[in-house]
């Protein structure tokens, strides 16, 4: 009977433990955020509603300087995994990325995301951007 008692306690200690191991990967995988594709107008909306919104773009020194959207902070998409949490520390922040033509842009966007940043947007490239630039 004392083994039995012990068997059922020691299966009842398991099935709990176990119970929250899932509780916490739930949690871990709701925090988790997808990958969000939007369009450039999509993206000026979003930054004329969100005045603190993050502008990222992706691409390299040269063709920031050579042109880059208005009030654009510059990390390459080379540097995300080494700097985003010195340029970026709010991972809540709202992040909208942007490249050439869209390509650096969503591999930045999945590798921020992966990071644990939990409000990124990927509008793709530059090139597609209707609006002014100086």
């Amino acid at each position: 009977m004392k083994k039995k008692l012990i068997f059922l306690v020691a299966v009842g200690l398991l099935a709990a433990i176990g119970g929250c191991a899932q509780s916490s990967k739930k949690t871990t995988e709701m925090k988790k955020t997808d990958y969000r594709k939007i369009s450039a107008q999509e993206a000026k909306k979003m930054l004329d509603e969100n005045p603190v919104a993050i502008l990222l773009d992706v691409r390299t020194e040269a063709e920031y300087k050579e042109m880059h959207i208005p009030n654009a902070i510059l990390l390459t998409d080379s540097e995300i995994k080494r700097k985003a949490a010195n340029v970026l520390p709010d991972k809540d922040a709202l992040i909208l990325v942007y490249c050439r033509s869209g390509r650096r842009s969503a591999a930045s966007a999945r590798e921020l995301i992966n990071m644990g940043y939990t409000r990124v947007y990927d509008f793709g490239g530059i090139i597609d951007w209707p609006y002014d630039m100086p």
